[in-house]
């Protein structure tokens, strides 16, 4: 055969490839509104970076009628390619080869690029959007699975790992997500559980339907699976995008640095007045970490589930930081079961990707009640512990208000080796506050007062004078410094650049026993 027909032949070839399941089904996917895996790709990726690893390979299986229907590349897309110029390698499952169902060789491909990404540390984004196991292939298939479970588990804390989800994800095929850093998931598009609304109903009686079972809404309020329920696909591209704009290639790398022209020493006049006379009224916190960063630009991540606490992205001076900050506008800030495990997976992520943590403290303490206690609070409340602890990364702490008993500890307190701990004025550093604390220490005496209800303004007024407040704990260097509202980013600014060179080290041993 020439050259000539040669190259023919492997152009249509490639054709074939790119069409998956051929042009009828491409056709069906574009009527529900919805990318080809081929079209995600070329909307993550810089334009003409993409180069695929495995187009020819097909599946093995001959039983069951599978023979007769082999499609090159067996229903995912892979290989690398750049998103704002830095490498990263990315999978795209085809729902329109056999509902992206994964065999043997699906799973070899995944495997292929996700062992490429370690060797060469860079960032792997799996687009998910399958049918789950190839019941024709049985075990093959659970095995594959299994293998990629494995890679993502070797891989998680070396490389970045980020899911998107933009249709089925059921079954075993949802532990692959769920062991990545990052999911992102499209509203009333895609959906994750481990049974569906059938066998619920037959095994629980109960009626359910696919959004409310496992879409993107639930699992970004109420299970926090998912960390962004996207408006389109297009939205959840541009959120993956963005997240990845703040992660190092891989942990032996520190954060991408940006140039910023937003004046490190900028002054917030603001954040001078934002806090209520009132102590117990709310505020958004959001607001403080928006007057502090560059450009008022936050990516927050879960910003759904568990609000009363708020984890995110941003930059000061063009540095990445990742920001914890209590939310005093939801349940007053305070710390409970899901806010605990969502702050600790966080810190814990920017802790193995050298990404420092800028901490905003307003917390009353832990949530009390049967629920919570039932629940295991202290179990899961010990994990932001824990976190905060293991870390050693730059942290910068600026109490802004309340920093009440156990919850003040674990919120990157300088007893957790917090590098700069910061307070304004106005912080209330105690084991609980006035009101309450006069309550136990001045109670009895009450009882015997001529006035019991002034007598205990008064000591309320002796108690926030000479225990609640910064400068107690400033006398003990359990503050670092009490600064003005307004100057909050200056501060910030030249801790992160004081703190730039940091190295800390934990005892060496195989890992700790976080308490999960």
């Amino acid at each position: 055969m020439k050259l000539n027909d040669q190259l023919d032949h492997l152009r249509k070839l490639r054709a074939e490839a790119r069409l998956g399941g051929g042009q009828q089904r491409i056709d069906k996917q574009h009527e529900k509104g919805v990318m080809t895996a081929r079209e995600r790709i070329d909307l993550l990726l810089d334009k003409g970076s993409f180069e695929e690893f495995d187009m020819f390979k097909a599946h093995r299986c001959r039983e069951f009628g599978m023979e007769k229907q082999v499609f090159p590349g067996d229903g995912v897309v892979t290989g690398h390619g750049t998103i704002d110029g830095r490498i990263v390698y990315v999978f795209a499952q085809d729902f329109t080869v056999l509902g992206g169902s994964l065999s043997e060789t699906f799973s070899e491909k995944i495997c292929k690029v996700m062992d490429m990404a370690m060797k060469n540390g860079a960032p792997v984004i799996g687009l998910n959007d399958s049918g789950g196991a190839r019941i024709q292939e049985g075990i093959e298939s659970l095995a594959g699975y299994t293998e990629i479970f494995q890679r993502n588990v070797m891989a998680s804390g070396v490389v970045p790992q980020l899911s998107a989800i933009f249709g089925p994800c059921a079954g075993g095929a949802v532990y692959s997500p769920a062991l990545t850093d990052f999911i992102v998931m499209v509203q009333n598009q895609s959906y994750m559980f481990l049974t569906g609304p059938k066998v619920v109903k037959a095994v629980t009686h109960e009626d359910v339907t696919t959004e409310a079972l496992g879409g993107a809404a639930m699992h970004a309020s109420r299970s926090g699976v998912s960390d962004y329920a996207a408006t389109s696909g297009a939205d959840a591209i541009d959120y993956v995008k963005k997240l990845l704009s703040f992660l190092p290639q891989n942990n032996m790398e520190s954060p991408p640095a940006v140039p910023s022209e937003d004046p490190g020493n900028r002054p917030s006049i603001e954040l001078n007045s934002i806090l209520p006379e009132n102590t117990n009224a709310a505020y958004d916190m959001k607001e403080v970490i928006l007057q502090t960063v560059d450009n008022r630009d936050f990516l927050e991540v879960k910003a759904s589930f568990a609000p009363n606490l708020i984890v995110g992205f941003a930059r000061y001076n063009g540095m990445s930081v990742g920001i914890v900050a209590n939310q005093p506008a939801h349940l007053s800030g305070v710390l409970d079961i899901d806010s605990s495990v969502k702050g600790a997976r966080f810190v814990r992520f920017c802790d193995c990707f050298n990404i420092p943590v800028v901490t905003f403290v307003d917390v009353p303490g832990f949530m009390p009640g049967t629920a919570q206690e039932y629940g295991g609070v202290i179990r899961n409340g010990a994990k932001i512990l824990y976190a905060y602890a293991e870390a050693t990364i730059p942290k910068v702490t600026v109490i802004t208000r309340k920093a009440y008993g156990g919850a003040y500890c674990v919120m990157s307190s300088k007893h957790l080796r917090g590098d700069l701990n910061y307070a304004w004025p106005s912080a209330e550093i105690a084991v609980m506050g006035a009101k309450g604390a006069v309550g136990v220490l001045y109670g009895r005496e009450a009882k015997k007062a001529d006035n019991p209800a002034a007598y205990l303004v008064e000591k309320e007024k002796e108690y926030q004078d000479y225990v609640a407040n910064p400068y107690v704990a400033a006398q003990r260097g359990y503050i670092d410094d009490i600064i003005e509202p307004s100057l909050t980013r200056g501060r910030i600014v030249k801790a992160l650049e004081l703190l730039r060179n940091k190295r800390d080290t934990n005892p060496m041993k195989k890992h700790g026993n976080i308490p999960l």
